[in-house]
């Protein structure tokens, strides 16, 4: 399919590009970015008059409910519900069901995703067979099948030398572990250690749960020379680490979710469980050290941290029901919304959903790598073409993932997605809607 884009402005935070300017886009790749080929005949012709075209976004932490959990959410949703909110990169932790951590579990993923042509998914390898943290997995093998890095999704890894063992076979081959810090007696509460849980008489997660485990994963990284991505960081004092840890030299990177960057634990309510989330809800006093961390650097990228969770599993007691909450459609809204309350230029805004987790998940993209996250000539064509005058209501039931679940239900939001393009395809299309 030969598809022009014309009048839209092009904000591309790789290369500092912010123009109006035509795109041309043929066999799956971008032609040319203002000056159009004589003679090139589109199929479809792209208005984006008032809009702004820009890198399809790229989501580093997104659960697709495939295999083994259809009931919370199925891949075709999901990917419906990644493209409706402008993401065409997503990656996917480990713990399925089964968990990824053969090479034909992997390829059926992939071969699954890719049948539907819609946002393409980067797999994360289990780091130790079945997630039980006793046995590494054969990561060369589930490189091979296209892992782009090796976690232990939200189970923490007891065994420090099994860690330090991980942490020295990923860095003798060059692969990247992906951790969220935890610890793991300390992390078993349900809301944030603090006034608000003691008054509602939930057990508490402290913020030493995130640093004992920080210090520790900091220290192997320094003695191993590992490459370590750390998921959704959630306190002050562990922004603080990760700025130490940069200001050290050490191959760290970070993110964070959108519900941390926006909501605390006072959201809780009356034990509302659409705010059960996993790192818990913390105070102000972290959600401003957050935000500040994310427009400066030293958190590389915003994540929806996207979670389906059927309805029976989330309507039960705030300590009884599963954590997460549905966020791909709302990612750029809300990204949008922290820089506009923050006071940041749109390129910085969205560097974060684009150009820098792209960075992060840097050489494991292999061949992509130059187009992901990029605006380029001859690159792959992954854009997403949103009207930023256009505020929104966040409709819970209007969303198209399988769960419907969200904290931020009743939100109005800024920028509405018109256009999708994944690899080339018009992978969503809203044109008509307010």
């Amino acid at each position: 399919m030969k598809i022009l884009i014309r009048n839209g402005r092009v904000v591309d935070p790789a290369s500092n590009c912010d123009r109006t300017a035509d795109i041309a886009i043929a066999a799956g790749r971008i032609l040319a970015i203002g000056g159009i080929p004589a003679g090139f005949a589109p199929t479809k012709v792209i208005d984006a008059t008032g809009c702004l075209v820009v890198p399809g976004l790229v989501d580093l932490s997104v659960r697709l409910g495939e295999p083994g959990f259809e009931h919370e959410g199925m891949l075709e949703s999901e990917m419906a519900a990644a493209v409706a909110g402008g993401v065409t990169s997503v990656v996917c932790p480990p713990d399925t069901d089964p968990v990824l951590d053969e090479p034909g579990l992997v390829d059926m993923l992939k071969y699954r995703s890719e049948k539907l042509h819609q946002a393409r998914v980067f797999p994360l390898g289990a780091l130790t067979r079945r997630l039980e943290g006793e046995v590494l997995t054969e990561m060369m093998e589930l490189t091979e099948s296209g892992c782009v890095g090796f976690g232990q999704a939200e189970v923490p890894l007891a065994n420090t030398q099994v860690l330090q063992r991980a942490l020295q076979y990923a860095s003798t081959y060059g692969y990247c572990v992906w951790l969220r810090p935890q610890e793991l007696h300390l992390g078993r509460g349900v809301a944030a250690s603090g006034a608000l849980a003691t008054r509602l008489g939930l057990p508490g997660v402290p913020v030493a749960a995130e640093t004992i485990a920080l210090h520790t994963i900091l220290e192997l990284m320094a003695a191993t020379g590992a490459r370590v991505h750390l998921c959704r960081i959630s306190s002050a004092a562990g922004v603080a680490l990760v700025r130490q840890a940069k200001d050290r030299g050490l191959a760290v990177t970070c993110d964070v979710s959108i519900n941390s960057l926006h909501l605390t634990d006072v959201d809780i309510g009356y034990f509302d469980s659409r705010m059960r989330l996993n790192p818990p809800l913390r105070q102000q006093r972290d959600r401003d050290a957050l935000r500040q961390a994310l427009a400066d650097g030293t958190i590389d990228a915003l994540v929806s941290d996207h979670t389906p969770v059927s309805e029976d599993a989330k309507t039960l007691p705030f300590a009884e029901a599963e954590p997460g909450a549905t966020g791909l459609e709302l990612l750029l809204g809300l990204a949008l919304k922290w820089g506009q309350e923050s006071g940041l230029a749109l390129p910085r805004v969205l560097a974060v959903l684009t150009s820098e987790p792209a960075r992060v998940l840097g050489g494991a993209l292999g061949t992509l790598q130059a187009s992901v996250g990029k605006i380029v000539e001859g690159g792959v064509a992954d854009l997403c073409v949103f009207d930023p005058q256009a505020h929104w209501t966040v409709d819970a039931g209007s969303l198209r993932s399988q769960a419907k679940h969200t904290p931020f239900s009743g939100y109005e939001l800024p920028a509405r997605v018109r256009c999708t393009i994944a690899a080339g395809n018009v992978a969503h299309e809203a044109w008509d809607r307010a």
